[in-house]
């Protein structure tokens, strides 16, 4: 099964980052977080990515077509016509498709122009800037299990500040660490789609999340695979920061 990775925005909210490489191509733990999203994949066996390219896509280009050479050992021998001899080689069984996609265009375009790469088959969905400890088996067999078009995962993130409990006298009682927000399901990503959702795009300029999301819906068409464990964007800095120190500390979670 093919797995989707939309890699072409700007990344304007990182822009400290960004404005240097692609937004996927931000590093944590000294990988690009697009590494880290396929690994994720390739865990439980899905190795075949179709990327969609957009902003400095030459960049991730070039990642890929040197990226055997960078997970090998190699001597050059410059002394016999500069032979070059592979000692060992730790890539992973990835088949990588790499698309331009437009440098404007939106989401919902990128997925239009990939239709073919994806054929006729269900495939996998996600964002170059997002990561899970997600268990793709148990969303693909929900997907499966419901018959629909699609399936997004929903998550529910934790607050970006600490709450506080105050009695009737305006007396702090408690302190909660980052509560959850109000009950709310938000898109995390991970979607499954059947190819007939192509049918919902309009073109470049569609946003995938709006009309065609919300189309499906109305159709009865789109089911929500809620999911409560780790998951984080990387949107900002700070972001990209929180990231990078549970990669450090050993235990971050969406590592396999």
């Amino acid at each position: 099964m093919k797995v989707v990775i939309l890699a072409g925005g700007y990344g304007t909210r990182i822009s400290e980052e960004s404005h240097l490489r692609p937004k996927p191509m931000i590093e944590i733990g000294e990988k690009p977080i697009l590494w880290h999203i396929m690994k994720s994949y390739s865990y439980y066996g899905f190795n075949d990515f179709i990327i969609c390219l957009g902003y400095k896509s030459n960049i991730i280009k070039e990642y890929f077509s040197h990226y055997y050479l960078y997970n090998s050992d190699i001597t050059f021998d410059f002394t016999n016509k500069s032979e070059a001899f592979i000692h060992q080689h730790k890539a992973e069984p990835w088949k990588v498709t790499l698309v331009d996609t437009g440098l404007e265009t939106l989401t919902g375009g990128r997925l239009k122009r990939i239709a073919d790469f994806v054929g006729d088959e269900t495939f996998m969905m996600t964002y170059g800037d997002g990561l899970s400890s997600i268990d793709i088996t148990s969303l693909l067999a929900f997907h499966h299990s419901h018959g629909k078009l699609a399936t997004v995962t929903v998550t529910q993130p934790p607050g970006r500040f600490g709450a506080m409990q105050l009695n009737d006298q305006h007396m702090v009682e408690a302190f909660r660490e980052k509560p959850k927000g109000d009950n709310s399901w938000i898109n995390a990503g991970f979607f499954v789609l059947e190819p007939q959702v192509f049918k919902y795009i309009d073109g470049d300029h569609t946003v995938f999340e709006k009309e065609p999301l919300e189309n499906i819906s109305r159709d009865g068409q789109l089911m929500g695979y809620q999911f409560e464990d780790f998951w984080h964007p990387m949107d900002t800095l700070r972001d990209k920061n929180y990231l990078e120190q549970l990669w450090k500390s050993g235990n971050a979670p969406w590592k396999k």
